[in-house]
């Protein structure tokens, strides 16, 4: 989702998206020794490669659309985010100060950055039950990072123990296909980090939103003062339930 040139007409053409960017800029500078600025006028795509570097600039491209949508007239009456991008849809919600939001997403990406090389994920044309149950004697090594949609979910975990499985669902003709990560967020990778990001996000202030916030981690909404370090720890470490989510919205608006 990330290219080199990524959000560079919007700087130049949008004065209130540029406006976003900067104030962006400032409150990552806290946390990261960069400038997001620097970073989106670049030709180097070395970026591209820093998970570290990638998501917090993510994040700003999130926040600075959502404020040039408001500006607009755009107005949300519901967000949902998508793992790291329940950061930003916190922070538009009205749920976490930028402040707050930039340290959640900068010392989130810091730890991944820990484990980049050593874990895989893939996308699969599974239930999410049909997945659990493929991953049955190999939780230790796999989990169910995200479901996605009815009949789309990712599997994440160590490499070797994930081709086996992609192996397994290609003999019994179940579409599947690698992810081109080599970071497994929301696997047992992710354990060792859970204590140091509880530490690290400590003195968090989360409040109560001024938008429903859907939360693909609790799979319903989310009250802004739950969003405590400990929720931002199930956020990395468990599934993505963005399918659940979708339906219940479907189901509620004024569409239904």
């Amino acid at each position: 989702s990330q290219w080199v040139g990524m959000g560079r007409e919007l700087l130049r053409s949008e004065p209130v998206f540029r406006a976003a960017m900067e104030d962006c800029d400032a409150a990552l500078k806290a946390f990261v020794d960069w400038s997001l600025l620097e970073v989106l006028a670049s030709s180097d795509a070395g970026w591209l490669e820093r998970i570290d570097v990638v998501q917090p600039a993510l994040f700003s491209m999130q926040v600075g659309l959502a404020r040039l949508w408001r500006s607009w007239g755009i107005t949300p009456d519901a967000v949902v985010g998508h793992s790291m991008g329940e950061v930003a849809a916190a922070h538009v919600a009205g749920a976490l100060t930028l402040e707050d939001a930039a340290r959640i997403i900068c010392r989130r990406s810091r730890l991944l950055l820990r484990t980049s090389g050593q874990g895989a994920m893939a996308v699969t044309e599974l239930s999410l039950d049909e997945a659990r149950e493929v991953l049955r004697g190999v939780e230790d090594r796999l989990s169910v990072a995200a479901s996605n949609s009815p009949r789309s979910t990712v599997l994440s975990g160590d490499p070797h123990a994930l081709q086996q499985v992609l192996e397994t669902l290609t003999q019994r003709q179940v579409f599947c296909r690698p992810v081109k990560v080599n970071v497994a967020s929301h696997s047992p990778q992710m354990e060792p980090l859970r204590a140091e990001l509880l530490e690290l996000l400590d003195g968090l202030s989360p409040r109560a939103s001024e938008v429903a916030l859907h939360s693909t981690v609790l799979g319903r909404v989310a009250e802004g003062t739950e969003l405590t370090p400990g929720y931002w720890v199930r956020n990395l470490r468990e599934p993505v339930l963005l399918s659940q989510v979708v339906e219940s919205l479907a189901g509620s608006g004024p569409w239904a």
